[in-house]
C-alpha cells in the first residue's frame, strides 16, 4: 500500500479498514509528534497526544470526506484540538503530573534522555521566547514555519480562509521583529514566515 495516495486510503479507512488506517500512521505519525513535541515541549506527551490523535481520527472517520491534499492538514487540526485539550487539563490537574524517573544502566539509555531532556529544554525556551504571540498567531506559525504546511493546507487544518493564516503570519513577525530577544531559532523561525508571507496580508 505504500504507492496509494491518501485519498484512497482515507476512504478506505472509513469503510473500516485498519491496514490502510495503518499506512496513514506510518506515513505521517512522525509529522504530528513533532508538531505535538514543538507545541508541549516534552517527548513522552507528545507521544500520549499522538496516539490520542490517530485514535480519535479512527473515531470520526465515518464523518468526515477528506481528499488526497487534505488528510495530512486535517492530522494536523485534530492535534492542535487534542494539544489544546490536554494543557487545559494539565492546568487543572497539574499537581497529578509528577513524573517517574526510569533506572538504566545502560550508557546509550542515559544518552538519549539527555539528548531528549536538552530537546525538551530548547523548545520550551523558543515556546516561553513566543509567549507574546496571540494562540492564533501561534499556530499559523508553527504550522507553516516549523511543520512545513504551505498557505492552503494550514488554512485547511486550523479551518479559517487562506487569507487568515497570511494576515496571522504577517502579524506574528511584526510582532517578533518588535520582541528583538528571540532565541536564535525563534529569529530563523521569524525569517521563514517572513518569505512565505511575501509582503503581508491580502
Amino acid at each position: 500500500m505504500a504507492t496509494v495516495d491518501d485519498g484512497t486510503l482515507w476512504r478506505r479507512a472509513q469503510e473500516g479498514d485498519e491496514t490502510a488506517f495503518g499506512v496513514l500512521f506510518e506515513r505521517y505519525a512522525a509529522s504530528i509528534h513533532s508538531y505535538c513535541f514543538r507545541r508541549t515541549g516534552d517527548w513522552a506527551l507528545a507521544e500520549d497526544l499522538t496516539s490520542v490523535t490517530f485514535l480519535e481520527c479512527w473515531r470520526h472517520r465515518s464523518r468526515v470526506r477528506l481528499d488526497a491534499g487534505e488528510v495530512l492538514p486535517w492530522l494536523y487540526g485534530v492535534a492542535r484540538n487534542v494539544t489544546r485539550n490536554s494543557a487545559r487539563s494539565r492546568r487543572r490537574y497539574a499537581s497529578a503530573l509528577a513524573r517517574i524517573p526510569c533506572e538504566s544502566g545502560e550508557a546509550d539509555f542515559a544518552e538519549r534522555v539527555a539528548e531528549r531532556v536538552s530537546s525538551e529544554r530548547r523548545v520550551r525556551d523558543l515556546l516561553s521566547s513566543l509567549e507574546e504571540l496571540p494562540p492564533r498567531e501561534l499556530d499559523a506559525v508553527v504550522l507553516v514555519c516549523w511543520q512545513g504546511l504551505s498557505h492552503a493546507e494550514a488554512a485547511f487544518a486550523l479551518e479559517v480562509p487562506e487569507a487568515t493564516v497570511r494576515s496571522r503570519l504577517f502579524r506574528a513577525r511584526r510582532r517578533l521583529a518588535r520582541a528583538g530577544e528571540a532565541e536564535s531559532e525563534a529569529e530563523s523561525c521569524h525569517r521563514d514566515v517572513a518569505l512565505q508571507d511575501e509582503g503581508g496580508p491580502r
